[in-house]
């Protein structure tokens, strides 16, 4: 890990070149702050941020060799995962969560701005969420293209489409087992499946929350049994985190980027698809 006089903010120069330390400088001007993140809480940080703004930055398979990639550098040490997405597939957020589970014994996840939709579904499989003023999760009723499957598993599509009609059913299921497993045998696994159940309808259907992308803040989340840790501004982990965010989100808009992998040791970046 680096120590906190490296360079730039010491006597010592960089181990690399100039020339290429120049290059990659945003990308070790981030892992420094991880490792100073990582100093405060004593537990590793990884990051998975995906740039909203960019279509191709769902969730999907593609995600999980780098973040098996970036696991592979934690040793199964207590670790918090950053995360930022609007959400995704939900096979591959399946399979990432298995990922997670089984590299992880102890995994938090930081939510410094958006864990929307299956990004909530991973923070079901933790044992903690951090949130901060602006963070938010989200509903976790799956779609099907552009329609909500709340919409499409109804006895007047059903009628006019069998098909399509038992596909919105498979993901409401999916994505209903998929969330009481993680809550029964993560952070509510001293809750009755009564209270496991209600949380998982309140997330999975309108009847709580009217709009997929309504906003789960810490004290609607806290409302809903999960277990959640607020950070305010002034408190020095949540300073740190809110300033990694800023630096990701910069970076990301101003070079393109679909999504950062990185670790304190370990950096992946993912651009746009060539058409």
């Amino acid at each position: 890990m680096n120590d906190s006089r490296d360079f730039p903010r010491g006597d010592s120069l960089p181990s690399q070149s100039p020339l290429f330390w120049v290059q990659q400088k945003d990308r070790y001007l981030r892992q420094l702050l991880i490792g100073d993140i990582e100093k405060i809480t004593g537990r590793r940080l990884v990051v998975y941020f995906a740039n909203r703004y960019l279509s191709a930055a769902d969730i999907n398979i593609g995600d999980i060799s780098h973040m098996a990639e970036l696991l592979g550098d934690t040793n199964g040490e207590p670790t918090d995962l950053l995360l930022n997405t609007g959400g995704g597939q939900t096979d591959a957020t399946e399979a990432l969560v298995s990922l997670l589970k089984s590299k992880l014994t102890d995994f938090r996840v930081v939510v410094p701005h958006s864990a929307k939709s299956n990004g909530t579904m991973i923070c079901l499989a933790s044992s903690e969420i951090v949130m901060g003023p602006p963070s938010e999760l989200g509903p976790i009723d799956p779609y099907l293209g552009e329609n909500p499957t709340s919409i499409l598993a109804t006895e007047t599509v059903k009628k006019q489409n069998f098909a399509l009609y038992k596909l919105a059913v498979y993901a409401i299921e999916q994505t209903k087992k998929l969330a009481t497993q993680l809550l029964s045998e993560g952070m509510m696994s001293d809750a009755s499946e009564e209270e496991i159940a209600s949380t998982v309808k309140k997330l999975s259907s309108r009847d709580e929350f009217f709009s997929h992308g309504s906003a789960i803040d810490h004290v609607e989340a806290q409302k809903l049994n999960l277990k959640v840790r607020f950070l305010n501004d002034g408190d020095d982990f949540w300073d740190r985190v809110w300033l990694l965010y800023c630096m990701y989100a910069n970076d990301a808009m101003r070079d393109g980027l679909v999504k950062v992998f990185e670790g304190r040791a370990r950096s992946m970046s993912v651009s746009p698809p060539t058409t």
